[in-house]
């Protein structure tokens, strides 16, 4: 085998499919070729001892020194004996590169002491030999492979001798940015070493990586040694915060995750399932071909599964050699049955896992409805090209009755209403839970951070010692003055404030999850009411589920939580950072865009995915105590937050077309289907139908609105303007108490009616004085009611005022295409 036959096969790494988006920012960010020559390697023997012999490559300790003088002159007097016109030819040529790491220095002991180089004590030949194969790599005389660099044994000082001899004010860079991220030493340090085998195998400074070294290096990580060897990829997330990475590469290393890979093709969804029967595997692809227009990834998935799996594999695996759609009765009827019930994994009282049937909750009704069909369509299809399709055309074993679905939506539409009736009375409690953890977060972070490490503070009525760490600027840590234990009072805080920000957002908005996790800087916008001229902030939702935007009012309190969050994740010029996400049912990478649910992870801001904003919410719950009926420990879903926000929106008096609009359903039947139903509600309306003869709601609620009842609606907001501020009624509701507004919960006073609200709270005092000297108590009752709510407007405007400044919301500007900024009242035209 040639020297570049050797070079090839020691350095190809594994290969693997890649998504679109690695795919494309490697084609334009290619990986560096391997040199097969370069000008260090091509220098005569005694001017490689020149140079490594001398700064930057001498150490401090004169003994150290001389070993590795020795150990630089037995290596290059054994390469001397092979072939070749550059060192790294006899180092190819030697084998010592395909042996690995450790075996390479057995083939050179051994022919040391063949030839009497050796020492008498084998151990002092493996010092030597690693002690003088360092400067070799570090000056650029070797190029070890990356499989050989990375394997059990490498040298661990590697990275500091690139740091000191090759480039250090790369690493030097590097460290700067390691230091701020709090990420563990373990990770930081494992990164280093993966950029300095970069440099090590292909040569060139810190600079010099390009993009399309690093997944040669990823790919390869998995493969060697065992399940302990470091994967992490944050080397690609270090390289890219230095700036070595041009813009227009993706700024994240999720891009590496074998999950994050984007879509396959339809063939490979049917080969997962290894099907015996290649006529149907081959049946099976073009029908998911043909239905592929038609269908999301993540439907075209599901599709692949139900007749992939649980059809056509589970008949194969009970009826071994079926080759026919045309089942047998028993046949079809054993299915049914098998589908009807879904595998479960559990832990015995022993602790070995158990496989149980368990019911699945719609009777696999799903599944069955995929077979229908598919048999329907394959027989509509024969009928237009019968030379195609004609073959596999099956009387289906489904009959149309088979399909009803009255009882499985009569048991889903029990149970959410049953979750929905646990969960709405508990609700304040989780809102204030999630407060106070949020506030004592705070306030126990900010009481560390002023005090010196290795020093005790106050915080919530407790002292707590704050220990000294050796990256305090990183994280900040206490110990617990109850347990003594250490906790990360960063990651408490964070966890805290998104706690407070996911519940808030869900319960004032009623948003889907998917939803949550695309609201973006960009959605903030504001509208114009053109009676009042008032600006009404809104909150554009992006298409999700029904591919249909909308646009939702931001409540007072509402924008409370948006100003908080924005206020959080603006960067040190004031913007909100662009972050990459990744779609998880579409698999496909999103552009870069200003979420507003965003966290720094290491040196990075990444999306909160999915999972992220469930556990959070678990863990909000498990500080709450609630528990179910079952006296199990209550859990909210964020789907459950919508539909407590559609139930606690009609109760209230919202009109349900009007919901159905706000929520963004298709149907209001799905809307009325949210909507829980509680005993209260059946009694009075059960009265009333006794006492009208008719629907408590008139029939001509349920459809699209006009545009009259839309502007009605619209005008709600023109006429909430009152004396004292605004006023909070839902729309469709009258005053209740003949427009006592001080004494009303609902007002929202303005800051500007401060004054005014303590001349008022003055007067009461003066006026109960003199009731009181005067004994007409019945006016004092009275009048200390309303002295009661002047007092608590005036301290809902002392807490809104104790903030530092406003937060600017930071509505998005757009341009036109001469780059000209259009305003606000354009962008309505």
């Amino acid at each position: 085998m040639t020297t570049q036959a050797l070079l090839t096969t020691a350095r190809s790494p594994q290969q693997r499919q890649y998504s679109p988006e690695m795919a494309a920012m490697l084609k334009n960010f290619p990986p560096r070729r391997l040199d097969q020559s370069w000008k260090t390697t091509e220098q005569s023997r005694e001017q490689v001892m020149d140079q490594l012999l001398a700064p930057p490559f001498v150490l401090e300790s004169s003994a150290s020194q001389a070993r590795r003088k020795t150990g630089l002159t037995k290596i290059l007097t054994w390469l001397e004996q092979y072939p070749g016109r550059t060192w790294q030819d006899r180092w190819m040529a030697s084998g010592a590169d395909a042996v690995g790491n450790i075996a390479w220095r057995r083939l050179a002991t051994g022919w040391l002491q063949s030839t009497g180089w050796s020492y008498q004590d084998p151990k002092k030949d493996f010092d030597a030999l690693g002690g003088g194969m360092l400067p070799l790599i570090s000056g650029d005389v070797i190029r070890p492979s990356l499989s050989w660099l990375p394997t059990p044994g490498t040298v661990q000082i590697l990275t500091a001798e690139m740091a000191r001899s090759r480039d250090p004010q790369g690493f030097s860079v590097l460290t700067a940015i390691y230091r701020e991220d709090p990420a563990n030493s373990h990770t930081k340090d494992g990164a280093l070493r993966r950029i300095a085998t970069m440099m090590a195998a292909k040569g060139g400074t810190v600079r010099d990586i390009t993009v399309g070294d690093c997944p040669e290096l990823a790919d390869l990580l998995p493969s060697i040694g065992g399940r302990s060897t470091d994967t992490s990829v944050y080397f690609y997330q270090l390289l890219h915060a230095t700036g070595v990475f041009p813009e227009a590469a993706l700024p994240t290393a999720r891009i590496f995750n074998p999950k994050n890979q984007g879509q396959i093709s339809v063939e490979q969804m049917i080969d997962r399932y290894d099907i015996a029967c290649s006529p149907m595997r081959d049946l099976l692809v073009d029908y998911l071909r043909e239905r592929r227009p038609s269908l999301d990834y993540t439907s075209l998935r599901a599709v692949a599964f139900g007749l992939g799996k649980l059809f056509w594999k589970d008949l194969e695996s009970h009826h071994p050699g079926i080759d026919s759609l045309r089942l047998a009765s028993d046949v079809a009827a054993g299915w049914k049955q098998r589908i009807a019930l879904k595998k479960t994994r559990s832990k015995a009282a022993d602790g070995q896992s158990v496989e149980t049937d368990t019911p699945r909750a719609d009777r696999g009704i799903n599944y069955v409805a995929m077979v229908r069909a598919f048999y329907l369509d394959l027989a509509q299809w024969a009928m237009d090209d019968p030379a195609r399709w004609g073959i596999w055309a099956a009387p289906c074993p489904i009959r149309e009755e088979e399909m009803s679905r009255r009882k499985e939506r009569s048991s889903r539409k029990s149970r959410m209403d049953q979750r929905t009736r646990e969960r709405l009375p508990v609700l304040p409690v989780l809102v204030q839970t999630v407060d106070t953890e949020r506030r004592l977060a705070a306030e126990r972070l900010k009481a560390a951070q002023a005090t010196s490490p290795g020093a005790d503070f106050t915080a919530a009525g407790q002292i707590w010692h704050r220990p000294a760490t050796r990256n305090p600027a990183a994280k900040i840590w206490a110990d617990d003055p109850a347990t003594g234990r250490r906790r990360d009072l960063t990651l408490e805080e964070h966890r805290a404030f998104w706690s407070w920000a996911i519940v808030e957002v869900l319960r004032h908005t009623g948003i889907r999850i998917e939803e949550l996790t695309e609201l973006s800087h960009q959605g903030l916008v504001q509208y114009r009411l053109p009676g009042t001229g008032e600006l009404i902030p809104l909150l554009h939702i992006a298409p999700s589920k029904t591919d249909a935007e909308r646009l939702l009012v931001i409540s007072p309190e509402l924008a409370d939580v948006l100003s908080a969050i924005i206020s959080r994740i603006r960067d040190a010029t004031g913007a909100v950072p662009l972050v990459v996400s990744y779609d998880s049912h579409e698999r496909v990478w999103n552009p870069p865009m200003p979420l507003l649910f965003q966290r720094h992870v290491g040196v990075e801001n990444r999306p909160i995915p999915f999972s992220g904003i469930r556990k959070i919410l678990t863990e909000a719950l498990s500080h709450t105590g609630l528990t179910d009926v079952g006296n199990k420990p209550l859990t909210f879903s964020p789907h459950d937050f919508r539909r407590l926000f559609i139930t606690d929106a009609i109760m209230n008096g919202m009109p349900p077309h009007i919901a159905q609009l706000v929520v963004g359903h298709r149907d209001i039947n799905t809307t009325m289907g949210y909507k829980a139903v509680y005993p209260e509600e059946v009694i009075n309306g059960h009265r009333a139908f006794i006492a009208r003869r008719r629907t408590v709601r008139p029939s001509e609620e349920y459809r699209t609105p006009t545009d009259e009842e839309w502007n009605d609606f619209l005008g709600h907001f023109e006429r909430r303007r009152v004396a004292l501020g605004d006023c909070g009624r839902a729309y469709g509701t009258s005053c209740v108490h003949e427009h006592s507004c001080l004494r009303c919960s609902l007002l929202r006073p303005d800051p500007s009616q401060a004054n005014r609200i303590v001349k008022i709270r003055d007067n009461l005092l003066d006026r109960i004085a003199e009731a009181e000297r005067e004994g007409w108590l019945g006016e004092v009752e009275g009048l200390k009611v309303s002295l009661t709510g002047a007092r608590q407007k005036l301290a809902e405007l002392g807490e809104r005022n104790r903030r530092a400044a406003t937060v600017n919301l930071g509505i998005p500007a757009f341009r036109d295409i001469a780059g000209r900024t259009v305003t606000a009242a354009e962008n309505q035209t």
